[in-house]
């Protein structure tokens, strides 16, 4: 098993580990101390030994924040987390505060009018992040001091940091030559006129170099800092520890391999114009850039890695259509043994596991599955625990979001099953969700749009019904590589243009607290929109679907979809068995036919 069920936090060990805490901010003159989720390089996900947030509170989500003061503790979390963050904190101790709605800013100046000195570890805040705290703290007296980590003073058995092997990830699925990745960019920082890139990001370094790595749980990168330099070499920072003779012998005389303690050093030789992404760049790299002038700009491989080549494409339709294969397996299981009762949420993870696990290129699940039975389907990115864990009760909707990552391709899918009868209530909820996920997979748009610009296609059919959802549309998703990846995302937020090659998914939902909860997600790529007749002389992107497996039909309300919409459902499901079949047995197969029937 991939996944684990024990319960990693308990709400009662907060208030005593935030007493700790406060007594030594006192006792070095401190009125506050910040503590993010991010670790040094400001990764969602986080090994143990940087799981800060967690530690100290309780709450386990993948984002958020905590500000703790003298007399109030905030702690910062989004629509996807409200529920989760009441479950896991001691609400005696911690006061949950919606996030982004309210800033940090401004609720230090409501909760300190009068001013106050707040510390922060400077390793694990961007430069951007801290300039914009100090100047919107000026006005009220606040001010921020980079010191040691609070946090890290009082845990007593912090984990080691990790020390995964680097490994190679082959020509075939990389589909470029890390020399020609690091050429390309290197001519890019010549045509500037920079001498070097700094690469805080493990998931930049991994792709640039074509490597891959196992610091963070179920995110196959490696710790580590590099240099790019305008000849096109490149100064890697890491344990030595985790260079294989294997990745040595792939990194070539190009890539110079560094003890990690020397990096401050090697920033403080930088001369003439160094590229560094205030985005993601921790505080402290930019302060120990004292010999050159900081040029603040986008890492320079998060484009080139969001767009990916065909090598990239074709390997996660391959693991798309293995991964599509093993869900089939799943709910034909689930079809039959849910009826019966005797499931719980736990059993439903292991057996999907299980299944995806037959692959052998499997290398570990691109998430921990979100399995939620009943009111815990409300729960955006509920985790099944032995405490936690419910009985699949036949007549409620599950909601199953999971995945895997292959060595050509990493998988992202949800679905919601019926069980037993479905209410007209809940089948009209699945039904608006479906019509969202419809929208997005037949849009066409002019070049040069943005993820908010598509964001209401898949919230208009819940809008007319006075619903909605508290997350995005959709998030980027690597190629072998982090799950959720940047820049590109459908949000209200997105500004990034969509291009070619960029993988999203594609998840509207809908919860009813209390109750349960609906989403539906299929991976899509960014491509040229085939021509059409009549159409104007302007370039057109379009979306085609990653990820093959049936919907729920049982969970439909017909009579709420147009002509196009049952379509575009009938011609999915129409591919599902075309690609899937030749890939399972009799059995399974004759339950794809079934469950793949048109409507």
């Amino acid at each position: 098993m991939y996944q684990s069920f024990d319960v990693s936090t308990r709400p009662g060990d907060g208030p005593p580990r935030l007493a700790a805490l406060r007594q030594q901010l006192a006792r070095d003159g401190y009125d506050g101390f910040l503590v993010p989720r991010a670790d040094m390089h400001q990764g969602e996900y986080v090994a143990p030994h940087d799981a800060r947030l967690a530690w100290l509170t309780g709450f386990t989500g993948s984002a958020g924040f905590c500000a703790v003061l003298p007399e109030v503790a905030g702690i910062f979390v989004d629509g996807r987390y409200t529920l989760q963050v009441r479950a896991q904190v001691d609400l005696s101790a911690f006061t949950p505060v919606a996030w982004p709605k309210t800033q940090l800013a401004g609720w230090l100046t409501d909760q300190m009018p009068d001013g106050g000195k707040i510390a922060f570890d400077p390793r694990l805040h961007t430069a951007e992040e801290i300039r914009k705290l100090r100047e919107e703290g000026k006005a009220h007296g606040l001010t921020y001091h980079p010191s040691p980590n609070y946090v890290d003073a009082i845990w007593q058995d912090q984990p080691e940091p990790p020390l995964g092997d680097i490994l190679v990830h082959p020509l075939e699925y990389s589909g470029q030559e890390h020399g020609e990745k690091r050429t390309a960019l290197a001519a890019d920082l010549t045509a500037k006129g920079l001498s070097a890139a700094v690469l805080t990001l493990p998931d930049s370094i991994a792709w640039l170099l074509n490597i891959r790595g196992s610091d963070i749980v179920r995110n196959p990168v490696p710790h580590a800092f590099a240099i790019l330099n305008a000849d096109a070499s490149v100064d890697l920072f890491c344990a030595p520890e985790k260079l294989t003779d294997a990745a040595m012998t792939h990194l070539g005389n190009q890539v110079t391999c560094h003890l990690p303690e020397t990096f401050g050093a090697a920033l403080e030789a930088l001369d003439g114009e160094v590229l560094l992404d205030k985005g993601s760049a921790p505080y402290w790299v930019a302060e120990q850039i004292t010999g050159a002038e900081i040029h603040f700009d986008r890492d320079p491989c998060v484009m080139p890695k969001a767009r990916k080549n065909a090598a990239e494409i074709s390997g996660s339709e391959q693991a798309h259509l293995r991964d599509g294969a093993a869900m089939c397996r799943f709910l034909c299981w689930l079809d039959a043994e849910a009826p019966k009762g005797k499931l719980t949420e736990i059993d439903v993870v292991k057996r999907l596991e299980a299944f995806r696990a037959e692959d052998p290129l499997l290398r570990d699940i691109s998430f921990e599955t979100i399995c939620g039975s009943g009111p815990n389907g409300a729960i955006v990115h509920y985790r099944v625990s032995t405490e936690s864990n419910r009985r699949v009760t036949p007549g409620e909707i599950l909601l199953v979001d999971s995945g895997g990552q292959y060595a050509d391709g990493t998988t992202d899918i949800t679905r919601t099953i019926a069980t037993g009868p479905v209410t007209d209530a809940q089948k009209a909820c699945f039904t608006r969700v479906l019509q969202g996920v419809i929208a997005i997979s037949r849009a066409r748009w002019p070049r040069g749009l943005a993820g908010r610009d598509l964001d209401p296609l898949a919230r208009a059919p819940l809008w007319m019904a006075g619903q909605d959802y508290d997350h995005g549309t959709g998030h980027g998703v690597g190629a072998y590589l982090s799950v959720h990846e940047g820049p590109q995302r459908i949000s209200r937020v997105s500004d990034v243009p969509l291009e070619e090659g960029m993988i999203l998914s594609n998840e509207p939902g809908y919860y009813r607290e209390g109750a349960f909860g609906i989403r539906i997600e299929n991976l899509i790529h960014v491509v040229a929109a085939p021509a059409l007749d009549g159409a104007d002389d302007r370039e057109m992107l379009a979306f085609a679907n990653l990820t093959w497996a049936p919907i729920d039909r049982r969970l439909l309300d017909t009579a709420l979809m147009s002509r196009a919409e049952l379509d575009w459902l009938n011609g999915y499901h129409a591919e599902v068995r075309s690609r899937l079949a030749p890939l399972l047995d009799r059995d399974v197969a004759a339950w794809l036919d079934a469950a793949t029937a048109p409507v």
